[in-house]
């Protein structure tokens, strides 16, 4: 099974080239797309500079958003299945290996990695909670983790959900067109290092994803 793994990257410089160096050394069969959304760091120069196979980027001329880059990058995905890998050190590379076993089990369509928030800032930790709540509303789920960055799909499943957001909404996007569809989200534990520095999201970005979660909900827009 090949993996395609999707990077989008914003002002990433500190930590690209750790990342994709990481990812490379996987050992799944993979493809990685990177997606450097506007980048006005060291960013385009290190990108530039990476000596790694399987390696496509990708440039957007300005930022977009998180939610635009990855659109990008599935555009360009060729593998059975996708899983979105975020540039900033908080995930392990290596949990694709449980996340790709759970989904070889029981022809299971998608697998989103569950992180330990417990460590987290407190605004953050409860805005990531909050949101995993409204979707189990809206939805009569019961996921532990709605905003991981870890959504392990297939890759032609993800690619007909006809995603539109531009900023971090995505998540609840992909989320909420999933469980229209009717399908079960099977969960496994990652880890999760969560960085302490100025993040780029902020309390306020939960409003769009919560308004991504009803909107797809009740058909507001297909």
């Amino acid at each position: 099974m090949k993996l395609s793994v999707l990077i989008p990257v914003y002002n990433e410089g500190a930590s690209v080239a750790e990342i994709v160096e990481r990812v490379a050394t996987v050992d799944v069969e993979k493809e990685i797309i990177i997606v450097d959304d506007g980048s006005v760091d060291t960013t385009p120069d290190i990108l530039r500079g990476l000596v790694v196979d399987d390696v496509r980027t990708i440039h957007h001329p300005e930022n977009r958003g998180k939610g635009a880059a990855i659109r990008t990058a599935l555009e360009a995905a060729t593998g059975d299945a996708i899983i979105i890998q975020d540039a900033d050190l908080e995930y392990d590379p290596e949990d694709y290996v449980p996340l790709l076993e759970a989904f070889g089990r029981g022809g299971a369509d998608v697998v989103y990695g569950v992180r330990d928030l417990s460590e987290q800032r407190f605004h953050m930790r409860w805005g990531n909670r909050l949101m995993t709540l409204a979707t189990n509303l809206l939805f009569g789920t019961r996921l532990r983790d709605m905003e991981t960055c870890y959504k392990l799909v297939d890759r032609e499943l993800m690619q007909s959900l006809d995603l539109q957001s531009e900023g971090f909404d995505i998540e609840g996007e992909i989320t909420a067109k999933l469980l229209r569809r009717g399908l079960r989200i099977r969960e496994v534990l990652i880890r999760y290092y969560p960085r302490y520095e100025e993040k780029k999201l902020s309390p306020l970005d939960g409003i769009p994803t919560l308004w991504a979660l009803i909107k797809y909900r009740f058909g507001f827009r297909d």
